[in-house]
């Protein structure tokens, strides 16, 4: 009978069938693994979509709301004591506002004295 001897005296065929039940359940572990790391990346995916579909209809709710300019306005002048453009990236005006001033206020220089390039969004 297969597998009824002890290890001591195990032969070449019992060794042939533990060795193959051995590799048996580790590919099955592995195959096991697979499935549950495509299950979880599909699910991620869905959600990536959902987000960015609901991102979408909230730009295109806001651009509906407020439509662009039909013309550029000319360039405004510049307030005394200010350092020229600031560029936003995805970020409120009021947010980028509130990030300067703590930034101002971390640093201990009035806000005048700094120069904001531009401010990003971290996602």
């Amino acid at each position: 009978m297969v597998l009824a001897s002890n290890l001591e005296n195990m032969g070449v065929l019992d060794a042939a069938v533990v060795a193959l039940l051995g590799y048996c359940v580790v590919f099955f572990g592995l195959v096991l693994l697979m499935a549950v790391i495509i299950v979880m990346g599909k699910i991620f995916m869905a959600k990536d979509k959902k987000a960015a579909a609901a991102n979408k209809a909230a730009k295109q709710t806001v651009a509906a709301v407020n439509p662009a300019p039909a013309a550029p306005a000319a360039p405004q002048p510049v307030a005394p004591g200010t350092a020229g453009q600031l560029k936003l990236h995805d970020v409120e005006p009021k947010t980028a506002a509130m990030i300067m001033a703590i930034v101002a206020n971390t640093m201990g220089k009035p806000l005048n004295e700094l120069r904001f390039i531009s401010i990003k969004e971290v996602k």
